[in-house]
């Protein structure tokens, strides 16, 4: 590659750092339109669903339920639940954040994890899955379990991530969220979502407890984050200092993000998904969250593997939501990022008899332009959703505005 005379030293040294940190991706990927984009209305909706502990369906018994709904409650109120919640909200995509399958109780688990997506995938709404720590415990292993989910209709779920040659877990992957169809960011990412495995249990003999987001995983997610703050960052180059480095990925990512008529001004906001909550999520009591803290402990990890920091450090993550402990549905800010429960959802799922499963919503709004058309994210929000005769919606809170 050659520069021209007119360009800076300093400019140069500049270009290439950022010409390193993507070209670890293939130009197909920056130049891919987006799988998911906001609405005409410039919203758009998440729907999470957490441990539904799916196992054989109509004779799979319901648990922690009031002694008036223990006759003929099994799988398939989690199921109604499910469709419910579809009807309701008229989400743009549905993310399931593991233990999917209760799989000590699933006898097949192909036809257990069928039943479980059955509800997402006969709505034809996009939706995305993590496991969780029992989802491996039936008839397939991790990686079998992972790969089947990536074989059903309209999922986006991926094994892990094409650019990623070694990567501890199965189902680490992100998705873009574009701008509105039609629109000056129809085909800029707007919204980014991580989706990690935060494993199931320690392979450490010395270290009991549950598994931790790996050193590979937290490497995927650094390198993932720099290239999309990249191609924001690039704006500060014009059109024709682009065309002089002659080189693919820059003129790709030039036009899929910072082109006229709108550039994009900054990294777009992200919102990640896991399974097991951080040891972080210890840091927060009634006087700090919104929501409920009913487990006795925080079921994390007995060692703190980072990845906290590592998401702090990046800048970019503005809330996370976990599940694996189904009594606690806070949320509660921490150095600018928003950690939260989704609460539990399946009647399969420990719980308290009396106290409604429940899910989380989550909604990113576009800025609206005086010219009338949109922007960047102006704010992101979240409530949840009880399974009760009104389904009625509590907790209702920002997370993040711009």
């Amino acid at each position: 590659m050659s520069f021209r005379s007119g360009l800076s030293a300093t400019t140069s040294v500049v270009l290439l750092l950022l010409i390193a940190s993507l070209s670890f991706l293939p130009i197909s990927a920056l130049a891919a339109e987006p799988k998911l984009r906001f609405g005409s209305n410039g919203e758009f909706k998440i729907l999470q669903v957490a441990d539904m502990h799916f196992a054989d369906g109509k004779s799979t018994p319901c648990l922690d339920v009031l002694p008036s709904q223990v006759k003929g409650c099994s799988d398939l109120n989690t199921s109604a639940f499910i469709h419910r919640m579809i009807l309701a909200e008229k989400p743009n995509l549905i993310v399931f954040t593991g233990d999917n399958i209760y799989g000590s109780d699933a006898t097949d688990a192909a036809k257990s994890l069928n039943a479980a997506f059955a509800p997402a995938i006969a709505s034809n709404i996009p939706w995305a899955a993590v496991l969780g720590n029992h989802d491996q415990e039936s008839t397939l292993s991790r990686e079998g379990v992972m790969k089947h989910i990536v074989g059903l209709n309209n999922t986006l779920s991926q094994v892990n991530p094409p650019e990623a040659k070694s990567i501890d877990g199965f189902g680490n992957y992100n998705l873009e969220v574009g701008g509105v169809k039609g629109s000056s960011f129809e085909n800029k990412s707007a919204l980014n979502l991580y989706f990690l495995d935060s494993g199931d249990y320690s392979t450490v003999p010395s270290i009991p407890g549950y598994g931790w987001i790996k050193a590979s995983q937290q490497f995927w997610f650094e390198r993932t984050s720099s290239k999309l703050k990249v191609t924001s960052l690039t704006v500060i180059f014009n059109e024709k200092l682009l065309s002089i480095l002659n080189f693919n990925e820059f003129i790709a990512l030039q036009q899929a993000y910072v082109s006229k008529p709108q550039p994009q001004k900054g990294p777009a906001p992200g919102l990640a998904y896991f399974h097991i909550p951080l040891p972080e999520y210890a840091r927060f009591d009634e006087s700090n969250f919104i929501g409920v803290k009913m487990e006795k402990g925080i079921s994390s990890a007995s060692v703190n593997s980072g990845f906290f920091s590592t998401m702090v450090g990046a800048g970019d993550v503005k809330a996370v939501f976990t599940g694996h402990d189904h009594l606690n549905d806070f949320c509660g800010k921490l150095a600018d990022i928003h950690l939260c429960y989704a609460g539990g959802f399946g009647y399969h799922a420990y719980g308290k008899a009396g106290w409604s499963r429940r899910a989380r919503v989550v909604v990113a709004t576009l800025e609206k332009l005086e010219e009338g058309g949109w922007g960047g994210i102006k704010s992101i929000r979240t409530w949840k959703r009880l399974d009760d005769q009104r389904l009625t919606t509590i907790d209702s809170q920002e997370l993040w505005s711009s």
